[in-house]
């Protein structure tokens, strides 16, 4: 006999760290101020790239998707985990939990395209440069904006439609601080065979192939790098480069032991705090790492306050 779900669309409680009461009142500071400094930052970058016209490049249009990106991501979450750690109660409608699964995947999944594209305008900035103009012309970068958008909500209303047909019975208790499909799964008392596969087969196709495109592109950069013979032709080269390359071993390197190993011991115990991670941490450092490491975006930053000074005197 199967199990009978008298009540599916109730509400589910967001365990998260209840059992250490301490932790919460910290972290909800901590991620208050990240929370905050990501909807400044990623703002800054956003404005400064549609404002200066040296910044009117791929690059730059690449990164103000991603700013958007992270911004749209840590606000489909972050409030709702504030909210949760000042509460005793920790519920989450099943509506609210669902619409959240929906936006969280479709943004993570959009995230690791998008850092897939970047990486292609890098190796065509740097081992094609003329014929960076022609490839990546702007109605190209639209389309490839699109294209990781549009990817990302596909595989998200696939996965997260099939993730909530999943029946939770009397198990409410998310064992997590976000709803979040490896959480949800466990969650069930059926037969995961076929989620499991799926989120499997999903991780493969936007997790294991963008991080091999990404790592070729990168070492075709290198080797083009390294052939530069002039010394601050190698520093701006690496500079760009380095940069991305660092938020792409932050995203990928915490959202893999999550998505490719859900039921790991190490999953299981440190799965809270890698998701605190990539959702709080991560759109945080984004706009830091591409403003200290790179000049370009410096230098507009400053340009912009100057004229906004100078205006309002």
């Amino acid at each position: 006999m199967g199990t009978v779900c008298n009540d599916t669309h109730g509400d589910f409680i967001l365990r998260g760290f209840s059992d250490k009461p301490y932790l919460e009142k910290v972290l909800f500071g901590v991620i208050l101020v990240f929370y905050c400094l990501t909807l400044a930052g990623n703002t800054i970058i956003i404005f400064v790239s549609l404002k200066d016209p040296k910044l009117q490049i791929p690059m730059y249009f690449f990164l103000s998707n991603l700013s958007l990106l992270d911004i749209c991501f840590t606000s489909s979450c972050v409030p709702q985990m504030l909210v949760n750690f000042r509460s005793p109660k920790k519920t989450i409608t099943y509506s609210g939990c669902a619409t959240q699964l929906y936006i969280f995947l479709w943004l993570g999944a959009t995230e690791c395209v998008l850092l897939v594209v970047m990486a292609v305008d890098r190796y065509v900035a740097v081992c094609h440069p003329l014929r960076y103009v022609t490839v990546m012309h702007p109605k190209v970068c639209l389309q490839l904006a699109v294209l990781a958008w549009g990817s990302g909500l596909i595989q998200s209303l696939i996965q997260s439609t099939a993730t909530l047909r999943l029946p939770f019975c009397s198990q409410r208790v998310v064992d997590n601080i976000v709803c979040e499909v490896p959480a949800l799964i466990q969650l069930s008392s059926a037969d995961t065979t076929y989620n499991e596969v799926q989120m499997s087969i999903a991780s493969v196709i936007l997790l294991v192939l963008p991080l091999a495109i990404i790592l070729s592109s990168y070492g075709a950069i290198v080797k083009s790098v390294l052939k530069i013979k002039s010394p601050a032709g190698q520093k701006k080269a690496f500079g760009t480069c380095t940069s991305h390359l660092l938020v792409v071993s932050l995203f990928y390197g915490t959202v893999t032991v999550v998505y490719l190993q859900p039921k790991t011991h190490y999953a299981h115990e440190w799965g809270k705090f890698l998701t605190l991670f990539y959702t709080v941490i991560t759109p945080t450092l984004n706009p830091l790492i591409y403003t200290l490491k790179n000049k370009e975006v410096k230098e507009a930053v400053i340009r912009l306050w100057w004229k906004t000074w100078i205006s309002q005197r």
